[in-house]
């Protein structure tokens, strides 16, 4: 059934709009009578609000879009539940966009929702320097999660991913381990150049030299861990190791994968450190050592940052935000303890 207009319901009852409007929008100067009688005529002919008009009206359309690299990742998906959590009761609704890690697919998506009228933009990117978003921060409150580019005065909410792969070494040195591969996103982006540098200095810290070959880099896709993996199985023998830290949860898996293939067990053969491996019907067996994010409340924060940046009527008085938050370690079964 065709929708109705209230031009349309307010013909049918022999009203003005101006009253059907009112009686719509629950305002005062309606007899109760005609407000039944509108509300009736609402559900039998079919009345749809329009959206598109009543955002033009309001200069807002109530929407905040999130644009993430790679939907899949559960780490992204635990953070819109927490921005939801936030903005749903405001009324705002969330749409997703997913670039699958390329660059142009940010700049399509970027265009496309800026005709769509968004109200706020919480942006996953891959491009460090920021070319395809700067043109819209001055008109559109845009807050960063993950990798932070390289721009000034920009809103984020990230871990302290340094502190994160400390930890992880960290932890591997106080089970003994000296030798201690790992495996690196690209150091391109923020996330993959900080987690490098929290392994050299948990290294340093100790006094143990850094062995460059037992550092590999993926794109945090299973093949890139399982590849990495196996490169550092194959030339075990010249540069060996006992333990591995894996810097994101797809790699892990390929990693573990390129382990079994070899005819390897871990902890057994080889320790292994993961980051933000969720497994909450254990069925991972042995259970993985990993540093965790916290998620949700990663998502809380963005939620809180975007409805004071869109109540905020003064923009030149804005502090640009950049929250870190600490991540945590989750000890399983994956790492063995050496002497």
């Amino acid at each position: 059934m065709k929708s109705s207009t209230l031009k349309d319901i307010a013909k049918k009852l022999n009203l003005s709009v101006a009253t059907v409007s009112r009686a719509v929008n629950n305002k005062e100067y309606v007899k109760e009578e005609t407000r039944k009688r509108v509300l009736e005529a609402l559900e039998e002919y079919n009345y749809v609000p329009n959206e598109v008009a009543r955002s033009l009206k309001l200069q807002s359309t109530k929407t905040i879009a999130v644009i993430l690299p790679d939907i899949c990742e559960a780490f992204f998906g635990e953070i819109i539940k927490g921005i939801d959590q936030i903005v749903s009761p405001k009324g705002y609704t969330i749409i997703v966009a997913d670039t699958n890690e390329k660059k142009e697919n940010e700049e399509k998506y970027l265009a496309l929702l800026q005709q769509k009228r968004i109200d706020a933009l919480v942006f996953a990117t891959v491009d460090l320097s920021g070319c395809n978003v700067k043109k819209y921060l001055p008109s559109l409150p845009v807050i960063f999660i993950d990798n932070i580019p390289e721009l000034e005065g920009i809103d984020s909410v990230t871990i302290d991913n340094v502190q994160a792969s400390s930890m992880a070494i960290d932890y591997l040195l106080e089970q003994g381990h000296r030798r201690i591969a790992t495996i690196i996103g690209s150091v391109k982006e923020t996330t993959g150049f900080a987690r490098r540098e929290g392994y050299l200095k948990a290294l340093e810290k100790q006094g143990i030299p850094v062995d460059e070959y037992l550092i590999q880099y993926g794109n945090y896709k299973e093949n890139d861990g399982f590849r990495c993996m196996e490169k550092l199985i194959q030339n075990i023998k010249e540069h060996p190791f006992t333990s591995v830290y894996v810097t994101s949860e797809k790699m892990t898996f390929g990693a573990i994968k390129a382990i079994r293939e070899y005819g390897l067990r871990v902890p057994d053969d080889i320790s292994l450190v993961g980051f933000d491996v969720q497994d909450k019907a254990q069925l991972i067996s042995p259970s993985i050592t990993t540093v965790r994010q916290p998620e949700n409340l990663i998502g809380s924060r963005v939620g809180e940052l975007l409805l004071r940046r869109l109540e905020e009527k003064d923009e030149e008085q804005r502090i640009p935000q950049q929250i870190l938050l600490r991540p945590s370690i989750v000890v399983g079964q994956s790492v063995k303890k050496v002497n």
